[in-house]
């Protein structure tokens, strides 16, 4: 209790008090603006009665009920959401307790609404969570104990749910986590037993192939993807999303060995094995391996359009190759550039590798608008007239009205210089930086923008920017990042982009120096704001929807007319993409 209070009013907590997947779900909490002191729900949700999951649960939380009814204990079921589907108590004094702390059916106890709890903290931590008393971030909820489990699809591997037991936490025991996960997989079992032939057929034999083959391994169908360890392992997101597209337009035409060349640069070799066809649309196993190295390590292409040509700009994404391709075409026509984005997003980074990719040997100069004076316009001046090469301007859009002009005024002589040898200038500025009369004049000497995408927006990247990062961090030294800790790092949003993520990279090396890089060596924020990794489509679709909901005060309904989409479509996007909103109305 003293630990979670030290928290809430002075942001600071002893090492080792509490354990660290509470300390994890509390900085969640606080990071959604959770209120510690009192509950507000809304039961705004649309509850789904005969779902495949509530149809295959309904039997056991029936048996489990009467099992427990004489027991202060309550059984819950809810979705992938923590809507509260089903709810089964026999003792009326938790019951009305319930009630009142909104633990009841229609309501969501997801963490973004109600703060640490075994629901919404087994929803995030996609495993088991235990949370007694005062563990609760929400006081009102210190005399309960939880324990959640959550529930997978056994042949999708969809998160449906969580299975819940709840009691006063006098009443509290270690028999709760085991409990909850018997339930679970006995519900899991139910579900299983309500599949379909040909799912049933496609998860036999993928896990036969699973238990014979050591190597990459895929179960496809045109609504289902399963791989294992060692396909998650082996082959980037990227990779996976085109290998999977190649392999089921193989399948689905009958061929049965095929080569594909991935974004990455390496080379698959696919056997397919189909489970089921039917109608022209199949689904089966897919046996992987990687091309040899000197096979694989090939040049990459630059006219496929995904990998980076800047060695020192690190990603292979589609959207992130579009840029870096951009800016290279401005470079070798020596247009001046303006580079647009958040704070963050390798600007700078982005500028510099272009330079030393088709000059490395020419005069480059970075110079800060922040220190902006007399000597930096004399600085910009002398290199206009004498530097040759490349200049970067950063942070322009920090300058007042008169340091915009005075700039302009530098550049306006040798914007439209024919002189081959005239310097390439290049302005970075955060997003809608220069916008405004004031800067009119100034992007006259700018015809071109780029605009540098967050890193949200192709997190498929970090899977290569992490090594990269560290092998900086640690000069050479043998430390990586393993396949679970990278996957924790990939579910971030990282709204400070590559620069949070080296910033959260020198945390962990300055407590390893060597060796693995594990889930637990991550410091806390890395594990307080994980979702599933969204694609670049969502990733952008979920932008839009937060920029519409601020531009109208949070009013969902006026966000939704203003996006073209419906009430239901921004509620359900609203929950799906773990999206806080403010106090408006709608």
């Amino acid at each position: 209790m003293r630990a979670r209070t030290s928290f809430i009013v002075e942001n600071k907590i002893e090492a080792g008090v509490v354990r660290d997947s509470i300390l994890a779900s509390w900085t969640r909490s606080r990071e959604w603006h959770v209120t510690s002191d009192n509950i507000e729900l809304s039961n705004d949700f649309d509850l789904e009665p005969d779902s495949p999951l509530s149809r295959a649960a309904s039997p056991i939380l029936s048996d489990v009920a009467d099992q427990m009814a004489t027991e202060p204990v309550s059984v819950i079921l809810t979705d992938a959401d923590g809507v509260v589907l089903d709810r089964r108590t026999g003792d009326s004094a938790l019951h009305q307790h319930l009630d009142k702390v909104w633990l009841a059916p229609g309501f969501s106890y997801a963490e973004k609404f109600i703060g640490t709890n075994g629901i919404g903290t087994a929803l995030e931590g996609r495993g088991p969570a235990q949370v007694f008393g005062h563990e609760h971030y929400v006081e009102n909820l210190a005399d309960l104990a939880c324990a959640g489990a959550p529930i997978w699809h056994p042949v999708s591997g969809k998160l449906l749910g969580v299975v819940d037991l709840t009691c006063w936490r006098r009443d509290a025991g270690r028999f709760m986590s085991t409990a909850v996960a018997r339930i679970a997989r006995q519900i899991e079992g139910a579900l299983l037993d309500q599949s379909g032939p040909r799912e049933l057929a496609l998860l036999h034999d993928y896990l036969t192939a699973c238990r014979r083959h050591r190597g990459a391994v895929f179960g496809i169908s045109p609504d289902l993807v399963m791989m294992n360890d060692k396909a998650r392992e082996l082959i980037d997101p990227a990779d996976q999303v085109a290998l999977i597209a190649g392999a089921s337009e193989a399948m689905n035409t009958g061929r049965r060995l095929l080569m594909l060349d991935l974004p990455s640069g390496a080379v698959a070799r696919v056997q397919v094995r189909p489970s089921w066809i039917r109608q022209g649309i199949a689904g089966g196993v897919l046996h992987v391996q990687l091309a040899p190295p000197e096979i694989a390590q090939k040049p990459r292409s630059l006219a496929g359009g995904h990998a980076s040509p800047l060695s020192a700009a690190v990603g292979s994404s589609m959207l992130w190759a579009k840029c870096c391709q951009a800016i290279d075409r401005h470079f070798q026509s020596r247009e001046w550039l303006v580079l647009e984005g958040e704070a963050g997003t390798g600007k700078t980074t982005v500028a510099k590798a272009t330079h030393q990719m088709r000059s490395p040997a020419a005069h480059l100069r970075i110079l800060d608008a922040d220190d902006y004076g007399p000597r930096w316009i004399a600085d910009v001046i002398e290199e206009l007239e004498t530097g040759g090469g490349t200049l970067v301007l950063t942070h322009v859009d920090r300058l007042t009205t008169e340091g915009m002009q005075t700039l302009a005024d530098a550049l306006e002589p040798h914007r439209e210089s024919t002189d081959p040898d005239r310097p390439w200038v290049v302005a970075t500025v955060s997003s809608g930086g220069l916008a405004g009369g004031e800067a009119a004049n100034l992007l006259e000497s700018f015809p071109r923008t780029v605009e540098v995408p967050p890193l949200r927006h192709h997190v498929e990247d970090v899977a290569e920017l992490v090594p990269h990062l560290i092998a900086r961090l640690t000069r050479g030294s043998e430390l990586t990042c393993s396949p679970e800790a990278l996957r924790v790092l990939m579910r971030n949003r990282w709204p400070g982009n590559v620069e949070q993520l080296y910033q959260v990279l020198r945390k962990v090396v300055a407590r390893r120096r060597a060796g693995v890089v594990v889930p637990a060596d991550l410091p806390p924020e890395t594990h307080a704001i994980t979702r599933r990794v969204l694609t670049p489509l969502e990733a952008i679709e979920c932008d839009a929807i937060v920029d519409a909901l601020l531009d109208n005060n949070g009013n969902k309904a006026e966000a939704a007319r203003h996006l073209g989409m419906s009430r239901a479509t921004i509620y359900r996007k609203i929950r799906g993409y773990g999206i806080t909103t403010g106090a408006g109305t709608g």
